[in-house]
């Protein structure tokens, strides 16, 4: 089904099948879109480019079907496929009794009375990111022509952690500039101790997770709306598409159960003509509604379940405990490439929210 109101997103494919892809709807006719930008904006997702991810390489290129001529918009949908050529399918043999501890196997072959592609993991993959990634780095070029910026950084990964964004004072510079990271922080030291983290754990055969902090600028107030069209509804439903994705905060989140009202409201005040707020603890939003400071959330991303550790499962063909060690080629950390899909869902959810 697709995704959105305005704008609809629909992705296609799986890990292993012969290409996965994205239908954006809805984008506005003669928007110039740099394809350059959109490929930086893959390369940073793409597998077999860093240590701290899965060797499997692939070129995510997207081949551009149709809803652009030259480098415009039509108007008519966008759509993009990415092939997959580097699939090493027989690594999942079996997988499809015998599921991963903490993977969508079980719940898909119970959804899917055992007729799902296991392979790769198949629709449930992190795969299907590529696609995301697409979409987003289209919305990202439109809306920085609106004025509205949109960056990110991995926050922590296990115990290691990076130094947060200044939530009323978050730059569209610093934003930009980590925008074009693939392993994106604020402070280099953080980028090593959670690289540190990265390595003990794949050598431990076992993998880590961690949080994305995320943010945008230039978003005027008063886009949103109350209840299921509140802007963290929209928001929190692209971002749990992303795999892995169990938790999503706004401003200080989970933080204000620890204040005070006094301590947690934001205090108004006029900057020249502009009302803004002295702290931002309600993350740019109230009632659903964007305040006009800086939209502030952070996305938890679990370690990755595909582990060479041996685990505990079940034979579902036999009914039987059994053990099962996964093989094949496996991310020990999914945040840092994790970081552009959030960036991308963000930047998808606001420009639906904008048209």
């Amino acid at each position: 089904m697709p995704w959105g109101t305005k704008l609809h997103l629909t992705i296609f494919g799986e890990s292993h099948g012969p290409a996965i892809g994205a239908v954006l709807e809805g984008l506005p006719a003669g928007e110039a879109i740099d394809i350059e930008q959109v490929l930086v904006q893959m390369a940073r997702r793409a597998p077999g480019r860093d240590r701290s991810a899965t060797p499997r390489k692939e070129s995510d290129e997207p081949q551009i079907l149709s809803g652009m001529l030259g480098s415009k918009t039509t108007g008519a949908p966008l759509c993009a496929v990415i092939a997959n050529t580097n699939t090493h399918s027989a690594d999942y043999d079996g997988l499809g009794t015998v599921p991963r501890p903490g993977h969508a196997d079980y719940t898909a072959y119970l959804r899917y009375h055992g007729c799902s592609d296991v392979r790769g993991g198949g629709r449930f993959s992190g795969r299907l990111t590529a696609p995301l990634v697409f979409a987003g780095a289209v919305c990202r070029q439109i809306l920085k022509r609106r004025g509205v910026t949109v960056g990110s950084h991995v926050l922590s990964v296990h115990s290691a952690a990076d130094t947060p964004f200044d939530p009323v004072n978050v730059s569209a510079e610093l934003l930009e500039a980590l925008s074009q990271k693939y392993f994106p922080t604020v402070s280099p030291s953080a980028e090593t101790a959670m690289r540190a983290e990265i390595e003990s754990a794949r050598m431990a055969l076992d993998s880590v997770g961690g949080v994305v902090e995320c943010a945008a600028v230039g978003l005027p107030g008063g886009f949103g709306g109350p209840l299921s069209e509140g802007v963290e509804s929209s928001l929190s439903s692209l971002l749990f598409a992303v795999p892995a994705c169990k938790g999503v905060e706004f401003g200080a989140g989970f933080g204000t159960t620890e204040l005070f009202g006094s301590e947690n409201n934001d205090p108004f005040y006029y900057d020249g003509a502009a009302v803004k707020t002295r702290t931002n603890n309600a993350g740019g939003i109230l009632g659903g509604i964007t305040t006009g400071m800086p939209l502030l959330f952070r996305a938890a991303f679990k370690p990755t379940p595909s582990i060479a550790r041996e685990q505990d499962s079940v034979d579902l063909t036999a009914g039987t405990d059994t053990k099962l060690s996964v093989h094949g080629r496996h991310d020990p950390c999914i945040v840092p490439r994790a970081a552009v899909a959030v960036e991308a869902a963000a930047s998808v959810a606001l420009l639906d929210l904008l048209l």
